[in-house]
């Protein structure tokens, strides 16, 4: 039985509260989702990252908030696993981030997470990035906060400073987003692992580490990052590069052998893959359904029913 959004999100923010880290995996789609769930992962992270590139499209603010909001909706229909949502820098001003939290939040999200950085937004470790003001930034994160509807939902605050202003500026503005509400800091490519652990030290919040590949951060363990003190520890885009890289393979294969023969170990089997999307369950269903419906007409029909009277 599929539990009340509500008690979800009241997961997510209970973890707040306890020890130990939790590792979220961006999941982008609805089987990626279902398939972290049945892994046991806590939370899934929605990257915009990987949803953009999952249409084909680069990773400059350009999706839409309704394209979000609709995949969004899709993955939280399916599963029960608290989900996390990056919803850029708000898709505008502060009145913008409070339409999103509110769409977000009615699509079954459990947090979203919002950055500091100007429209058009890049790639966290990418060069060329510009913030907003530190003002503007806090003034969206409290819109955020008065928006939503369950107190228990999770406001992240993401800031981009240390590729632009510096490590300093980002802890300060890691300290104003919190005085205005925000549940958790996130601050984005930091350079070494000691950078992490400073910003632990300076900045005593509920963290969260991003660990992407090909980015600024070195990737280290969830279980160092625990140590430090960060609560969350996200792998955006892991699960999409992994499965291209997956394709692209499979494709070749078939492009050169003209069979799938030598891939099929590596497959979810047909059974695998029906359990996964709860196919038996459909398939349970329907026939219950259509049992009862028969018994029905059999006892409508019974040939010893007369004008409403028994031969």
């Amino acid at each position: 039985m599929r539990k009340d959004r509500k008690d979800v999100v009241a997961e997510l923010r209970a973890e707040l509260k306890k020890p130990g880290i939790v590792v979220v995996p961006g999941v982008y789609d609805v089987i990626t989702a279902l398939l972290a769930q049945s892994m046991g992962f806590k939370a899934g992270y929605v990257s915009g990252a990987a949803v953009t590139a999952s249409l084909g499209l680069p990773d400059l603010g350009i999706v839409t908030m309704d394209e979000m909001v609709r995949v969004v909706r899709y993955i939280a229909s399916s599963v029960d696993m608290p989900l996390i949502v990056d919803i850029d820098t708000g898709y505008g001003e502060a009145l913008n981030v409070v339409r999103a939290v509110v769409e977000f939040e009615r699509a079954g999200a459990a947090g979203v997470q919002i950055e500091d950085q100007v429209l058009p937004k890049k790639c966290g470790h990418l060069s060329g990035k510009a913030l907003v003001s530190p003002d503007e930034m806090a003034k969206k994160i409290k819109a955020a906060v008065e928006a939503r509807r369950n107190p228990d939902f999770v406001i992240v605050a993401r800031t981009d400073a240390r590729g632009v202003a510096g490590f300093d500026d980002a802890v300060e503005r890691a300290r104003l987003y919190l005085e205005v509400g925000a549940d958790v800091i996130f601050p984005e490519a930091l350079e070494s692992e000691q950078e992490f652990a400073e910003f632990a030290r300076r900045v005593k919040a509920p963290l969260l580490a991003n660990m992407t590949e090909f980015g600024k951060s070195p990737l280290i363990p969830a279980k160092r990052l625990e140590e430090y003190g960060y609560k969350f520890v996200i792998f955006p885009v892991t699960l999409l590069r992994v499965a291209l890289g997956a394709v692209r393979d499979a494709l070749r294969t078939i492009a050169e052998l003209g069979t799938q023969e030598p891939l099929v170990p590596r497959m979810l089997t047909r059974k695998e893959l029906y359990e996964l999307i709860g196919y038996y369950d459909y398939e349970d269903f329907d026939k219950k359904i259509a049992e009862e419906v028969d018994r029905r007409l059999a006892v409508k029909l019974r040939p010893d029913k007369v004008h409403g009277q028994d031969n």
